[in-house]
């Protein structure tokens, strides 16, 4: 049998959906019960100082219910530093289960606390700017901030608490960011597995595309009118939709160049001021450019065009210097398009080879010439 018929033979694991997802208005209450049936003893992981207040409220409620939370936080994003301290923590104080409540970096790095130590995991949300709460997948970091690399888990989590309350409290750009980090499922899947003749990863590339519709329709709604029927529909489709269509789709719907842009920003302490996904949406313009430029694309062209007013009317960055690397010198930059380009990095899913000086060139164009957000915006 050739190699081609064996890969196409070849059994498929797909971690799709959290085992149970709770979402609505009283999502974090309804859950206590569920909580208690998965664990007594969780770690309640968390992060921001932002959201300390809110964290000791959630610790009060697991208590009130009877269960003996441990308070767990992280010094840096999702690192070993912390991971291996926190492990040890939760083993020494006998924890049964993990509660991840924050943004992206802290929910990551409760499921892969939860992964290692084999406990149940609960992903609770306090913004829509990532769909980490509801993959089986952790991005770590250097204690500095800079991406290294992604884990693989076994499965998604087994209890995801999307509540509108807890939500609705993460200021605005947070959403702004979900959005664009949402949209570039489409841009990104249309790209790696566009081709694919396998019917759950050309259904999940189609809902990418419907995905991205939606937020383009209501993602100005939804940020002009906080709890509206269209920032619940845009917030649970950056948190919830968006990780389903990368769990229907598996590892042949892949990320591309927008997200391999951002792991390549990250190695500069300058841009750890943008958020994950202000980094993805311009990273999402700089795939686009290459796709032009490289790939021979006309519509690519159309739209960069399309998504720049939309990215500036929500505030989104879509230049170097919006990202805060104004004053990157060149050789910051090349760093950046190296980490970018390394062997395996998920760029090299584009149909056409990118090297180090083609990004840098994209990554320079792409923040040129930007016309003026219109007044309407």
């Amino acid at each position: 049998m050739s190699a081609s018929a064996t890969a196409a033979n070849a059994s498929q694991h797909h971690a799709i959906a959290p085992a149970a997802v709770l979402r609505g208005p009283r999502a974090w209450a309804d859950a206590l019960a569920p909580i208690g049936q998965l664990c007594r003893r969780p770690l309640l992981l968390g992060r921001s100082a932002a959201t300390a207040g809110l964290r000791a409220a959630l610790l009060n409620d697991l208590r009130g219910a009877g269960l003996e939370p441990t308070p767990a936080e992280l010094r840096f994003d999702c690192c070993e530093d912390d991971l291996q301290a926190i492990a040890a923590t939760a083993q020494a104080e006998g924890c049964d289960g993990v509660i991840a409540s924050g943004g992206g970096k802290v929910l990551d790095a409760g499921k892969l606390l939860a992964h290692r130590l084999g406990l149940p995991c609960i992903t609770v949300p306090t913004s829509a700017a990532t769909c980490a709460g509801w993959t089986a997948l952790a991005n770590l970091y250097s204690p500095q901030g800079a991406f290294q690399g992604d884990v693989a888990l076994a499965r998604c989590p087994d209890l995801l608490v999307f509540d509108h309350g807890l939500v609705g409290q993460a200021p605005a750009r947070t959403l702004a960011s979900g959005i664009a980090d949402a949209m570039a499922k489409w841009y990104e899947a249309s790209v790696s597995s566009g081709s694919s003749r396998d019917g759950l990863v050309q259904q999940a590339v189609q809902q990418a595309r419907v995905l991205r519709d939606q937020l383009l329709l209501e993602g100005q709604q939804a940020l002009a009118e906080p709890g509206g029927e269209a920032w619940i529909r845009v917030t649970e489709a950056s948190a919830l939709t968006a990780g389903l269509i990368g769990g229907i789709g598996g590892a042949r719907c892949r990320t591309v160049a927008a997200h391999a842009v951002h792991n390549g920003l990250t190695q500069l302490a300058a841009s750890h001021g943008a958020l994950h996904g202000e980094k993805v949406g311009f990273g999402i313009l700089v795939q686009l450019r290459l796709e032009e430029v490289l790939g021979g694309n006309r519509l690519a062209a159309q739209a960069r065009r399309q998504l720049l007013p939309f990215f500036q009317s929500l505030r989104l960055p879509v230049t170097l210097a919006e990202l805060g690397l104004a004053g990157a010198s060149l050789q910051e930059l090349e760093q950046v398009c190296s980490f970018a380009c390394r062997p395996h990095s998920d760029l090299h899913h584009l149909p056409f080879p990118v090297e180090p000086a083609d990004l840098l060139a994209a990554l320079v164009s792409t923040s040129a010439a930007i016309p003026a957000a219109s007044p309407q915006s």
